[in-house]
């Protein structure tokens, strides 16, 4: 088994123990009513993205996400959330150094023995979910159901999807696809910006992902025998049925829509297998991207 496998098998347990840890952190992430940016690098981003919009929508406060490199310097918040699994990336690091004694911040990181200790204000770690592989799964993950408890979504049954997407088997047909396209609505277009990231990053698969109701303006045309589009979430009216005309393989999530992720997750490890890859050392990849001065 490689150590993705075994990373993204114990997310149920991971989960289930960031949720618990959520209550005890009100003085380290957000208040209700805080105008916040969450920002990452890589995957971290597109959690950032997706636990933006819960917060937003459930009416916490006013939240934006970034990549670490894109943060606007003018736009004023009352506090900056980084996530970092390795507490080492060049961009974040330098952000918090920027907002050190003018912005709150705060760091969710999985290495307790990095330079993000000293740069933010206050750090949550969850060295639990640290990872061996290059290819980020449980601390992403980890990361989100903190945030989602925090705010008061996590729920047990999304532990429980997750036990369902570990056991049970990926659609037929779905690894031998040449394509794969991943669609979300919401919060979830984080999470299918991130299931493509995970299959061009553990299988080099030619993959794409967009909010779904945008699939129409354009996408769909790439879409016929040997394709396949993947819904987080519910999908737009007629959707389904239009990707099936084409002749490509529609794969709807019925599962939590992170338990969903952990599906993708397993069809880029079954995909890199069937083409005799690495999955834990990617082509050009390094565990954290840390920049010369």
């Amino acid at each position: 088994m490689t150590h993705v496998e075994d990373e993204l098998n114990s997310q149920p347990e991971c989960w289930t123990r960031a949720a618990a840890e959520a209550n005890g952190l009100g003085g380290v992430l957000p208040a209700p009513g805080e105008r916040i940016a969450v920002v990452g690098c890589g995957t971290s981003y597109f959690m950032a993205q997706a636990f933006a919009v819960l917060r937003e929508g459930s009416g916490q406060g006013e939240t934006d996400a970034f990549a670490a490199s894109e943060f606007p310097p003018g736009r004023a918040y009352d506090r900056v959330v980084a996530l970092t699994r390795s507490g080492t990336t060049t961009e974040v690091l330098d952000l918090l150094r920027r907002l050190k004694g003018r912005t709150r911040t705060a760091a969710i990181t999985a290495d307790p023995d990095t330079p993000v200790m000293a740069v933010a204000d206050e750090v949550v770690v969850l060295d639990y979910a640290d990872e061996r592989s290059v290819v980020q799964t449980r601390f992403a993950t980890t990361a989100l159901t903190l945030l989602r408890a925090h705010l008061g979504l996590h729920t047990d049954e999304v532990v429980a999807d997750a036990r369902t997407a570990l056991a049970g088997e990926l659609p037929e047909g779905l690894v031998e696809c040449g394509q794969f396209t991943f669609l979300g609505r919401g919060w979830t277009v984080g999470l299918a910006n991130e299931a493509g990231l995970k299959m061009r990053e553990a299988s080099l698969s030619w993959t794409e992902a967009y909010p779904a109701m945008e699939y129409r303006h354009g996408p769909i045309s790439i879409t016929t025998s040997g394709t396949a589009t993947w819904m987080f979430g519910e999908a737009p009216e007629g959707l389904a049925e239009q990707v099936r005309a084409t002749g490509g393989l529609w794969i709807e999530g019925r599962l939590d829509p992170l338990a969903e992720l952990v599906r993708a997750q397993r069809l880029a490890v079954a995909v890199a297998a069937a083409r005799g890859l690495d999955p834990d050392q990617p082509r050009h990849l390094t565990r954290s991207v840390i920049l010369a001065p």
